[in-house]
């Protein structure tokens, strides 16, 4: 999916990221009225590593190339008048991560199809990246500088919520003065409250209410809720789902995310309300606000901290939370968080704790480990010693797992399971693994087709219809 939007974030980060941008996001944000972010595909940073690969840059897309953002694309002289037209710009990219400018061309090779290659790039900051990293470029007036975001860095998910990108985000170019309006006319009603609130001396009371966020399982299912109305449908049945793992990519990393963000921004900002303004709005001044941001700095600093915290605590929980539902929903048996030897505690046991641990268990297909993570970097070691005459399985919408990583767990017998649309994407490594199915192969083929007829033998399941 390419995205093309107009909007601005202004050069702040958004105030309840997990950090400041480091130097070389912040140098490319800094100024900048526009900026062209692209999820790299495979092809657009193989390149850099890569010894006789064809494409030698970016591609970018058409709605991108004739947006305005870039400069535009201008007819090549041919020797021959009947050649295919080339269409073609050359403009300077300053590079922070490599200290020079560098002359890039995009070009349109009109014969091959509506895609232009972006060309004339560094190698360093492409040759390390992981899957899925973002390349920033940033129109400022005189001229436009870029850096790479690798997915597995802080800024990527900094990134995320500047541009309040969608999960399946994979280009757009953003004008940098809009999505600050757009953000102040979403939280408008609530600027208000809070202003009427303060000034009629009601702003403890305000905070109060807000100070609570919903339970874990509340708000996972307040997102699947929203997802199913707008969807029109009425449970999460993985077995009437064309697309089971993008519909849990989108409410857990999308719809559910974007409910957290709302609740948990409104709490922390009347927080940072009461600390640099004080409650009395007869004492507000220029000179209290100052000392408060200055001296009550190390409590500011712990509330930002505990809201990253916040996040990223909040991520695994909703997946599993999710994951449960649509297993309920197919009637598919299982245990969640039972524990077995050694004090572990499998996400999900399939069916059930006492068919997985019966020593008298032969096929080691009847029972098997779901074990959920929304992110996996070297966590997935953890859950290897869960297999017990069974195979496990690992979910995740993670996007930037490295081959060698996906080889790895193949060969300790993990097989991963991730969204349809990760599985067939040129921006991640899933593509050619067949240790990683997607949801709906995982429910269909290795729950319904192979496991369903041995449990229904054993009186644990009835057929399906």
């Amino acid at each position: 999916m390419t995205k093309t939007k107009i909007a601005d974030m202004g050069t702040r980060p958004d105030l309840f990221a997990e950090s400041e941008p480091d130097g070389l996001l912040a140098s490319v944000l800094e100024g900048s009225e526009a900026l062209f972010v692209k999820k790299l595909s495979l092809n657009d940073r193989d390149w850099a590593r890569l010894p006789n690969k064809h494409q030698a840059g970016v591609y970018v897309p058409p709605a991108e190339r004739d947006g305005g953002f870039f400069p535009p694309l201008v007819s090549k002289v041919r020797e021959k008048v009947d050649d295919a037209e080339i269409r073609e710009a050359f403009f300077d990219i300053y590079w922070p991560a490599v200290g020079a400018p560098k002359k890039a061309r995009l070009v349109h090779y009109t014969s091959k199809g509506p895609e232009t290659h972006l060309t004339g790039l560094p190698k360093p900051p492409f040759r390390e990246l992981a899957p899925a990293s973002f390349l920033v470029i940033g129109q400022r007036e005189g001229g436009y500088s870029a850096v790479t975001i690798d997915s597995e860095s802080p800024d990527y998910g900094l990134l995320h919520d500047m541009l309040s990108l969608h999960p399946d985000f994979r280009s757009g170019v953003f004008t940098l003065s809009v999505v600050k309006a757009e953000r102040e006319e979403k939280a408008l009603s609530f600027i208000e409250e809070a202003v009427k609130a303060f000034f009629e001396g009601r702003i403890a009371e305000l905070a109060a209410a807000h100070a609570a966020m919903p339970a874990t399982a509340e708000l996972a299912q307040a997102a699947r809720k929203r997802f199913m109305e707008v969807r029109g449908i009425e449970k999460l049945d993985p077995f009437a789902m064309d697309k089971p793992g993008d519909a849990l990519r989108e409410i857990s990393r999308g719809v559910e995310y974007e409910i957290f963000k709302e609740l948990q921004s409104r709490g922390r900002a009347l927080d940072l309300v009461r600390i640099i303004l004080g409650e009395d709005p007869k004492a507000v001044s220029p000179e209290r606000a100052l000392r408060a941001i200055i001296l009550e700095y190390p409590r500011i600093d712990a509330i930002l901290l505990s809201a990253a915290q916040q996040r990223k605590s909040r991520a695994g929980y909703s997946f599993e939370h999710h994951i449960e539902a649509m297993l309920e929903a197919g009637k598919v048996p299982f245990e969640k968080q039972v524990v077995i030897e050694a004090k572990k505690r499998p996400d999900f046991i399939l069916p059930s704790l006492a068919l997985y641990a019966d020593p008298a268990r032969t096929d080691s297909r009847e029972a098997l480990v779901l074990s959920a993570k929304t992110t996996l970097r070297e966590r997935w070691k953890q859950v290897g010693t869960e297999m017990k005459n069974c195979e496990l399985y690992l979910a995740t919408v993670d996007e930037n797992i490295a081959a060698n990583a996906i080889e790895d767990m193949a060969a300790q017998g993990i097989k991963l399971v991730v969204p349809e649309s990760l599985k067939t994407s040129d921006t991640t490594e899933y593509k050619k693994h067949t240790s990683v199915l997607s949801f709906k192969t995982f429910f269909e083929a290795d729950i319904a087709m192979e496991r369903w007829p041995l449990w229904m033998a054993k009186g644990l399941v009835a057929a399906k219809t």
